[in-house]
């Protein structure tokens, strides 16, 4: 009974990471590139030192074969941080059309003071948004 059981327990390992690998959907990603960041959502613009509040961004992609692949956030000074959103681009059949993606930092200071926060909007364009740190 137990050898059964041992056998039985292997064809289903071995059936569940047959279905799990036959992914028809997967897509290669080709490049990593900038995107510029169109808007930024701020909820308060004051908060308490170690609380933690979401920073939201939103940038337009060109089609569904682009997505959000990461930030490089950067320490300027204490006080000061620029904000540079990085898309993907993959090699599969895209549904062409622009649209909006949103994605969020989470912001827990861990001192007090007005943070200035730079985010990268094409260009030599910024927006700037200042938090103040009670």
């Amino acid at each position: 009974m137990k050898k059964l059981l041992n056998i039985g327990f292997s064809v289903f390992v071995l059936g569940v990471l047959l279905v799990s690998c036959d992914d028809d959907n997967y897509q290669t990603i080709e490049s990593i590139g900038k995107i510029k960041i169109d808007s930024v959502k701020i909820v308060n613009d004051t908060m308490d030192v170690f609380g933690i509040q979401s920073i939201k961004t939103y940038s337009t992609y060109p089609s569904h074969c682009e997505g959000f692949y990461g930030y490089d956030y950067v320490y300027n000074t204490n006080l000061e941080r620029t904000v540079t959103s990085y898309k993907y681009i993959t090699n599969g059949p895209c549904t062409q059309g622009n649209y909006v993606g949103a994605n969020q930092i989470n912001f827990s200071p861990q001192r007090k003071g007005n943070y200035t926060f730079k985010f990268w909007n094409g260009g030599n364009n910024w927006i700037t948004k200042t938090i103040v740190v009670e």
